[in-house]
């Protein structure tokens, strides 16, 4: 593939996911409240998409309540600041084994497993621009948790997705699930124009190494969009690989805690460096009316 940096791009906050981190920083958006100022504040740094998740109020766990998702959804609608709403429809495709020699029954603590309407009804209800598609199932991260979305779930999501008229963002952990992408979009189960999240660095998905990533990219086709990210230590180093490669920026909570090495940031503060990166590079950020024509988004 000829190097072809892209020169309008658009950047995508990951406000606070679902992972185990608000006790390894008290910037991690928890309430709906927190998490919807968090997404506007990052929106004004200049993110003109904001990715939200929420979390139990009390406890700080990943949640799928509806009443949460509407709560961030009308907070963040009502805000002076304009931006494209990306929820996740991630959640409930949670598999944790008992153990190694027994791993039936599955462990409850953390299991969750849901059916495909109700991994999105959160979705139908609040009808935000975008949702996360997570196509496929892998080992995710540590122990015995798989993260769970077979070929019929992911039809039947992205179909629902479809007829809702909310845009899927598939996330790619790995080149097998660009594969499956490329047959959802054959089948006619999602529409051009189609958006792809290269989730890099993920164990064990494809490692963020610049050969893998290029790998993913190469399976991207051309006319489709693709924002790419790493986690960790290389997840302010992605920005400027994503746009060298062609493609837009995400960054945020979810992903990193950091700024730099020590400094715990905010999501606007992680924005405000991809901004840095991406305009110290020569190309422009563009923003949620730009995005919209680009991805034809409907805006409520």
């Amino acid at each position: 593939m000829p190097l072809a940096m892209n020169r309008d791009v658009f950047i995508t906050c990951a406000v606070t996911g679902a992972g185990d981190t608000v006790s390894k920083s008290s910037y991690v958006p928890i309430t709906p409240k927190q998490i919807a100022d968090s997404a506007i504040d990052a929106a004004k740094a200049g993110a003109a998409v904001v990715h939200c998740h929420v979390r139990d109020p009390e406890t700080g766990a990943a949640s799928r309540r509806n009443d949460l998702y509407r709560e961030v959804t009308e907070r963040i609608r009502s805000a002076e600041v304009d931006v494209v709403l990306n929820l996740t429809a991630g959640m409930g495709g949670d598999l944790i084994f008992g153990d190694v020699e027994s791993p039936l029954p599955l462990n409850q603590n953390g299991t969750d497993m849901a059916g495909a309407s109700e991994r999105v009804s959160h979705v139908a209800e609040c009808l935000p621009e975008i949702c996360t598609l997570d196509c496929g199932t892998m080992n995710f991260n540590l122990g015995d948790y798989v993260m769970t979305n077979t070929p019929a779930m992911l039809r039947a999501m992205a179909k629902k997705m479809t007829d809702l008229g909310v845009r899927p963002e598939i996330e790619a952990f790995d080149t097998g699930h660009l594969w499956f992408a490329k047959q959802l979009a054959e089948e006619g189960l999602i529409e051009d124009p189609v958006l792809i999240q290269l989730c890099m660095g993920i164990p064990w998905g494809a490692p963020d190494d610049l050969n893998t990533f290029m790998a993913m990219v190469n399976n991207v086709p051309q006319s489709w969009t693709f924002s790419a990210f790493s986690i960790g230590r290389n997840a302010m180093a992605y920005p400027a690989a994503a746009v060298l490669a062609g493609g837009n920026v995400r960054v945020g909570l979810e992903d990193n805690l950091f700024v730099g090495k020590g400094q715990l940031a905010t999501n606007a503060q992680l924005v405000e460096k991809a901004v840095q990166v991406v305009e110290g590079m020569g190309a422009r950020i563009i923003g949620p009316e730009d995005v919209r024509n680009k991805l034809k988004l409907t805006k409520r």
